[in-house]
């Protein structure tokens, strides 16, 4: 478990007994690499992670899917699909947002999640699968983090309940993907207080600190 996590506030009852990263590796999702996934700000407009000395870390949503959303089943299946894919991206880059300076954290110092919004396209009116789109993002974030609506999950239930997150999911956007969901999670403060000191709250890095986080890994 991660050092950060096992001294946060969280009674001991309600802490998680796994490893997020056995989690991981049992769902095969790939995290990259640090030269793949550790960039620069440099001429960026926005950034896909901000870090609060609170402890709440704000993740950009991402979009992605066939398109266009409609009241189908199978056109709904891909619909989660997507999410599915957009909830495996973001957790690798929240792995590398909280590993890449070295601090000493990870994945296992989640201590829960806050909140996801999942805008999912749809130009019909009737649109009403919304939030069945938005469970793929949801039942996969439980899936790593904990919930009963995960994979892990058994009637219900899982040990830990971390992955399980306030939301809304609100159909009727345009553009050329089929959802894009954001979410925010807690770390401990501590946790999230070394990541500025050492390095800013922004990820990707300003220039500056990608250049000496690069060189740290060396």
């Amino acid at each position: 478990m991660g050092t950060y996590y096992d001294n946060s506030i969280v009674p001991d009852h309600l802490k998680r007994n796994f490893d997020v990263y056995d989690r991981i590796k049992e769902l095969n999702l790939d995290l990259g690499s640090f030269d793949s996934e550790v960039g620069s700000l440099k001429g960026a407009g926005i950034c896909g992670i901000i870090f609060h000395e609170s402890g709440l870390t704000y993740l950009s949503g991402h979009g992605y899917g066939p398109g266009h959303m409609y009241d189908d089943p199978e056109r709904i299946r891909e619909g989660q699909e997507a999410a599915e894919w957009i909830a495996n991206s973001m957790i690798k880059r929240l792995h590398w947002g909280l590993t890449c300076g070295g601090e000493g954290g990870d994945l296992n110092d989640i201590i829960y999640t806050v909140k996801a919004l999942g805008m999912v396209v749809s130009t019909d009116v009737a649109f009403n699968g919304g939030p069945a789109v938005m469970n793929g993002f949801s039942e996969r974030w439980q899936s790593v983090f904990g919930g009963g609506a995960g994979e892990f999950a058994t009637n219900g239930e899982d040990q830990s309940y971390s992955g399980v997150h306030a939301r809304s999911a609100i159909g009727g956007f345009t553009g050329r993907f089929s959802i894009e969901p954001e979410i925010i999670v807690a770390i401990p403060p501590e946790l999230s207080r070394a990541i500025i000191q050492n390095r800013g709250w922004v990820f990707p890095l300003p220039p500056a600190m990608l250049q000496k986080v690069t060189a740290e890994q060396g």
